[in-house]
């Protein structure tokens, strides 16, 4: 149950050398207006044994939140390789594209990401010790985790019921849990979030992320 709900998400630069900027398209719908921003967050997944190795890429608030139909194009630098596990380094992996209000985490989207060698030579036969400049990832968009979280809205807030379904597990698997913590979830399917097309543009723009300059454009007002 929301009053935000993601309709769609495009990976953009997908696949890219490893050190290539994220960059998602964010379709979303308000069904109210709220008081406060909505924050989104970029978190990439650096050792599935341990949260610890995790790295927020980037943090954005997007507001003011009005009924309606938006998109904006969210951007984030490449994990630091230094902090990421040598083992680790190289495989499958994950990146957790999240949302907030209030600080409380209503809404989170994972990709696999597939992180491995651009030349078939050293896919072969890997070096022990990986160069970055060698590595391509690719996200695998058309298998998203979709999680919903259950949140304290606002009193005067009509919460939305969200419509889910379980979907069956990718046909491949990193070890270790990409999302571990003990809140009231709801997964979902790719149905739920769109990957690929959209809604509709509209010629009218938003306002701009709180203090980031980020663009949001109008896709329909509602109301």
């Amino acid at each position: 149950m929301s009053v935000v709900t993601v309709t769609a998400v495009n990976v953009l630069n997908n696949p890219a050398p490893f050190t290539a900027p994220l960059e998602f398209e964010v379709h979303y719908e308000a069904f109210q207006d709220l008081e406060e921003d909505v924050e989104w967050k970029l978190v990439y997944v650096g050792s599935a044994d341990s949260e610890n190795q995790d790295q927020e890429l980037e943090s954005v608030l997007v507001g003011p939140v009005m009924s309606g139909k938006y998109k904006f194009v969210f951007q984030a630098d490449a994990p630091d390789p230094s902090k990421i596990p040598k083992d680790d380094l190289v495989g499958l992996t994950a990146v957790l594209l999240s949302c907030s209000y209030r600080e409380q985490e209503f809404l989170r989207i994972g990709y696999f990401v597939r992180v491995e060698f651009e030349d078939e030579k050293l896919k072969e036969d890997p070096p022990a010790n990986p160069k970055v400049e060698q590595l391509q990832r690719n996200l695998l968009e058309s298998d998203p985790r979709i999680t919903h979280y259950a949140i304290d809205w606002p009193k005067h807030v009509q919460i939305t019921p969200e419509v889910s379904t379980i979907y069956p597990p990718p046909p491949v698997e990193p070890e270790g849990n990409v999302q571990s913590d003990g809140k009231d979830v709801v997964e979902g399917s790719a149905d739920d979030v769109q990957t690929e097309g959209g809604q509709d543009g509209g010629d009218n723009q938003g306002d701009s992320g709180s203090d980031t300059g980020l663009e949001v454009e109008v896709l329909e007002p509602l109301g």
